[in-house]
């Protein structure tokens, strides 16, 4: 085969859109150049009129959901939101902003760093669908039964969005959740996980940030695809802090791994 023949491209049967489309955000033009936008509008609403009479939080779910929420569900999303914007220092997304920092890398590559991370299946955003299609596929049936089938067939390492912490209950964030389930926009995902909770306690476990957060975006209809990226947002804030606090500082702030310490292996 020629090399002309090797590069050929195949016309394609597909039929490509002329202009990229969004429901999400219209840019008004100015009449003296319409490149330059005069204003815009997040699903209908200017976003001025946003900036005088909504908050943050308000903002960002009429992004992901097209509509403005309610005040329960603004209260309960904005409780989570706090509750969970700072993963700690011992996190493994947070561990990675730290190390970005005090290794003098750009801040602005400290939460694109520490976000993919954050992406991962344990303790962080990847398990969030999972654990949203748990729900789905369970919360009809009674959480107990649920409950004996994870603890009979699988590792507690394995149960989606829910088991352990260094070998007990998460106590700060089963504080969070009662605090969230006391609120008037709790919802029946979140019921039902909180009685799932209890089931659990036979196995010391119950439980973890990505399971609360999975309830909350589940009753707040929130896509199992989207979930993952809102907890990345959500902890942002604290990978950030984290990182840019490192670096500065000397790299001396970090502890340095003694050559006894290394395995190496051939």
């Amino acid at each position: 085969m020629s090399n002309s023949a090797a590069r050929e491209v195949k016309r394609r049967d597909d039929v490509f859109v002329e202009k990229t489309q969004t429901k999400i955000w219209l840019e008004k033009p100015s009449e003296s150049n319409p490149y330059i936008a005069e204003t815009s509008y997040c699903h209908g609403y200017e976003i001025f009129d946003l900036m005088k009479n909504c908050s943050l939080v308000e903002v960002i779910y009429l992004l992901f959901k097209g509509e403005l929420p309610t005040d329960d569900q603004k209260t309960l999303l904005e409780q989570l939101m706090i509750g969970l914007i700072n993963p700690g220092p011992r996190h493994a997304a947070t561990r990675a902003a730290m190390n970005t920092g005090v290794g003098k890398t750009n801040p602005v590559h400290i939460l694109p760093i520490a976000a993919i991370v954050m992406g991962g299946e344990r303790d962080c955003g990847g398990a969030i669908e999972d654990t949203m299609r748990f729900f789905r596929k369970n919360f009809r049936q009674p959480p107990e039964e649920v409950a004996e089938q994870m603890m009979s067939a699988e590792n507690v390492e394995d149960w989606p969005g829910f088991g352990q912490t260094y070998g007990g209950r998460d106590i700060q964030t089963t504080r969070l959740a009662e605090t969230l389930l006391a609120l008037e926009g709790a919802g029946e995902i979140l019921q039902w996980a909180a009685n799932y909770v209890v089931a659990l306690a036979k196995a010391n476990a119950g439980w973890l940030p990505v399971g609360l957060a999975a309830a909350v975006f589940a009753d707040l209809g929130f896509h199992p695809k989207l979930g993952g990226p809102v907890y990345q947002l959500i902890t942002a804030p604290g990978l950030i802090a984290h990182g840019f606090e490192l670096y500065t500082k000397p790299l001396t702030s970090m502890p340095y791994v003694k050559d006894e310490d290394y395995e190496i292996k051939n």
